[in-house]
């Protein structure tokens, strides 16, 4: 179908094959995939004047290699293939990337359990994973400290998230067969096969769904993800002063909580030599509430009422909202900082204004926190529900996974 622009009733109408909402790692990668393989009139909207406003610019950069994920999980069927693709695509394009590896290290030896299960589950997953011992350790990254022994990942990597979405944006729009239309907010549908935008009408033969903090929200339109909410968790970040940026040579993570979604503040070198501590995982009151009041608005009050019936219901979820918002304080942020590494002092952790939302999918059935990638069709569309990390990582082949599954070019 030709893309054209029309004026109807003083609304801009394009037409196109596919239509994407969201320009966040997701949608580009997918439409990237797609216009590879012919497809032809690829639109990929967003309400932000430009790629990576939100968690796709705001991550840590990390490319994960697959050792946190369970091994029948979308999340660990996508994640090593994506992250050789990103490296080469990183290389392709002569983009930063950062091959520095990822150390996790037990805080003491009632840990070693959980890591015993995440070398299982890395060796599951095909990931390249090897067990340490302290004087192994102390060759890759000197400054971290564990409880006897570690798990070191030779594949994770960093990159810079805005660079790789831009390059990707440039992808789409040199193809000649696909546009990126921003400042259009998706707001519903005017009839079965035709979106309303802050552009304007957008008519479609199929619409894909990756619009990330609002992809309930956008589902909901096409009556698919009844099941699902959205709930938002604050990501803060502190950084090392520059003179300490030596503390870390990459990435120091502690052993996670397997059983939630969160990884725990850990330290990332990243492409620019900055040495950043986090993120946080505080229950937020709205999908872009990014400082304390920054991006409330009218949906606070029922964000509030799905934490307090969490809170209630998911003692995951409990220990959550109890533990994580005292690292607003700069001394416990701290402290958890502290507990990975030999040498560190307060003084040498400083605020910065790097911070994020994750959007968690709580099933409203169950009443839990979702730990996979969710994927629903409906009516001539496709949605993405759950694009946790490591949602950027496995991008690549996750569009791949779903172009084929789903024939969608």
């Amino acid at each position: 179908m030709k893309t054209f622009w029309a004026r109807v009733d003083m609304s801009v109408v394009m037409h196109a094959n596919i239509l994407i909402v969201g320009a966040g790692v997701v949608g580009l990668t997918l439409a990237r995939e797609l216009l590879s393989r012919g497809a032809r009139d690829v639109v990929v909207l967003d309400k932000e004047p430009e790629s990576g406003r939100h968690a796709s610019g705001r991550n840590s950069g990390v490319l994960h290699a697959g050792i946190y994920y369970a091994p029948d999980s979308l999340r660990a069927a996508t994640c090593i293939r994506g992250n050789r693709l990103m490296r080469e695509y990183c290389r392709e394009k002569n983009l930063p990337l950062l091959e520095c590896g990822k150390v996790i290290v037990a805080r003491d030896e009632s840990e070693w359990p959980a890591l015993d299960t995440l070398f299982a589950r890395a060796k599951a997953n095909g990931a390249e994973a090897a067990m340490i011992g302290e004087a192994e350790l102390a060759a890759i990254e000197p400054n971290a400290k564990t409880a006897g022994r570690a798990l070191y990942s030779k594949h994770t990597a960093v990159v810079d998230p805005v660079a790789i979405l831009r390059a990707l944006a440039a992808d789409i729009v040199s193809s000649g067969r696909g546009k990126l239309l921003y400042n259009a907010a998706f707001t519903g549908l005017a009839n079965e096969t035709t979106a309303k935008t802050g552009a304007g009408e957008v008519a479609f033969d199929f619409c894909i769904n990756a619009s990330g903090a609002w992809s309930d929200k956008v589902a909901a339109h096409f009556g698919a993800g009844t099941g699902y909410r959205l709930l938002p968790f604050k990501g803060l970040y502190r950084k090392l002063r520059p003179e300490k940026s030596h503390l870390a040579r990459g990435n120091i993570y502690p052993v996670p909580d397997i059983r939630n979604p969160f990884l725990g503040v850990h330290f990332t070198k990243s492409v620019s030599g900055d040495v950043y501590l986090g993120p946080t995982a505080i229950p937020a009151f709205g999908r872009a509430n990014y400082g304390i009041l920054k991006g409330l608005d009218a949906e606070v009050f029922a964000i509030l009422a799905r934490d307090l019936q969490l809170f209630f219901t998911d003692p995951l979820f409990r220990g959550i909202a109890l533990s994580e918002p005292r690292k607003y304080a700069a001394r416990h942020f701290f402290e958890d900082a502290k507990k990975l590494v030999r040498e560190l002092e307060p003084e040498d952790v400083v605020a910065c204004s790097k911070a994020g939302i994750r959007p968690q999918l709580i099933d409203i059935r169950r009443g839990g926190l979702v730990m996979d990638f969710v994927v629903e069709r409906a009516r001539r569309s496709l949605h993405v529900l759950n694009a946790i990390s490591p949602a950027f990582t496995a991008s690549m082949a996750f569009a791949k996974m779903l172009a084929d599954e789903h024939r969608l070019a």
